[in-house]
């Protein structure tokens, strides 16, 4: 990968590396927008296999906040950052110092936070080195399950406003959900679908929360790689990214797709194909934003109910996306980043 050329082609503003001997820090952050703020977004910790592999992964990830936010309505950009190395790895806290020290660096350009591979007490640690910090113990964002709780809950607005859409109706009652992955977010969108009537077929490598689903809800499991093939009314991925591609999408049974995943087409084409499939696609970055409103929300000195209420929007601006891809007789996708990329244009 050319640095430079995949900066140009995700629009990326800076990206930028850091290694620290002492403490084997090696991560890389990327500010994909600051036009409307400071860029936000989470760092993950995980093992990738190249630095080259860990600077795609956060130039990708920053984009989706940069439009996550901006569709949200929020005052911030977006930028992720990534550190490499095993999470159970030596000399954790050194290195989640360090990554403090090289968030600090960036004067505020960027604002970190939990992610993947990532907890509240790292952001403890972070918080040593640099103000530049979310998701600390006794903050909003700290308190039990609420990010992915409200991540959930903006999911499940998303899939009322789709059902509205292909049906007519939001009413789940005898509609079957597929969910993929049943994680904190996966796992509390099957209490709200269950909760509005809906049947619920589940898929996990791990087979205990798939059986949790089952005790719960009545679940119907299925392998992982099954999930495409199972017959429902709405698909929900709530996984990895990249899951709506050339092999999955002619395999997909449902007449909805709306999930909590991040960057779930493979690659922007895949949006099309699902219209021409005839299936309805709520767009991820715009009702996946649950977690990032919150964030702002707690920044702002908010509380949980103020949080719930600002996810509650995200009902109406995917109707609005919905409206505007009839209205320019294009695709979901489409018509979602076209409305984002005038929010980023600005007066």
């Amino acid at each position: 990968m050319d640095v430079l050329e995949a900066m140009r082609d995700f629009g990326c503003e800076q990206l930028a590396f850091a290694s620290d001997p002492g403490s084997g820090l090696q991560a890389v952050i990327a500010v994909h927008s600051t036009k409307r703020g400071p860029a936000m977004g989470g760092c993950r910790l995980y093992p990738y296999a190249s630095g080259t592999d860990a600077a795609a992964d956060a130039l990708r990830l920053a984009k989706g906040m940069t439009y996550k936010s901006a569709m949200a309505g929020l005052p911030y950009g977006g930028g992720k950052a990534v550190i490499l190395g095993d999470p159970a790895g030596a000399k954790r806290e050194e290195r989640l110092r360090a990554f403090g020290r090289f968030v600090e660096s960036l004067g505020g350009r960027y604002i970190t936070g939990v992610d993947l591979g990532t907890e509240i007490r790292d952001m403890d640690v972070v918080a040593l080195e640099t103000r530049h910090v979310t998701d600390q113990t006794g903050s909003l964002c700290a308190a039990g399950s609420l990010t992915a709780e409200m991540t959930a809950y903006g999911v499940f607005l998303g899939i009322l406003a789709s059902a509205k859409e292909a049906y007519g109706s939001e009413s789940l009652a005898g509609r079957t959900a597929a969910v993929q992955g049943l994680g904190k977010v996966g796992a509390s969108l099957c209490r709200y679908l269950h909760g509005a009537g809906a049947s619920l077929t589940v898929s996990d490598p791990d087979g205990g929360k798939a059986r949790q689903a089952t005790a719960a809800y009545g679940a119907a499991v299925v392998a992982p790689d099954a999930i495409y093939d199972a017959p429902c009314d709405i698909f929900a991925p709530c996984a990895l990214g990249g899951i709506l591609n050339d092999a999955t999408l002619p395999r997909l049974r449902c007449r909805i797709v709306a999930g909590a995943a991040n960057n779930q087409l493979d690659r922007p084409g895949h949006g099309e194909r699902l219209e021409q499939l005839g299936i309805l696609y709520a767009p991820d970055y715009v009702i996946n934003a649950g977690g990032v409103i919150t964030t702002a929300v707690d920044l702002e000195g908010g509380t949980a109910k103020d949080a719930a209420q600002r996810v509650q929007e995200i009902y109406g601006t995917l109707r609005q996306v919905f409206y505007e891809a009839d209205l320019y007789r294009t695709c979901t996708a489409k018509a979602a980043d076209r409305r984002v990329e005038r929010l980023l244009a600005g007066p």
